[in-house]
């Protein structure tokens, strides 16, 4: 509870304060993650890019 009275020390609406700073995290987490999955598709697309340039290595080798 100490933490609530510090908080309270510092706002006059606690509620209110505790709902945008959640607002303000939730949308960093959002933008992390569009930026990961950005990052994950760009990886793919290369990768892709280099196989049908390429090919895999494995084609090489028997499954055998």
């Amino acid at each position: 509870m100490r933490l609530v009275a510090q908080a309270k020390a510092y706002t006059n609406n606690l509620s209110a304060t505790a709902e945008s700073l959640l607002t303000e995290f939730a949308a960093n987490q959002q933008s992390a993650q569009r930026n990961h999955q950005h990052v994950a598709d760009a990886c793919a697309a290369d990768w892709n890019a280099v196989h049908a340039a390429v090919g895999s290595f494995a084609d090489e080798h028997s499954p055998l």
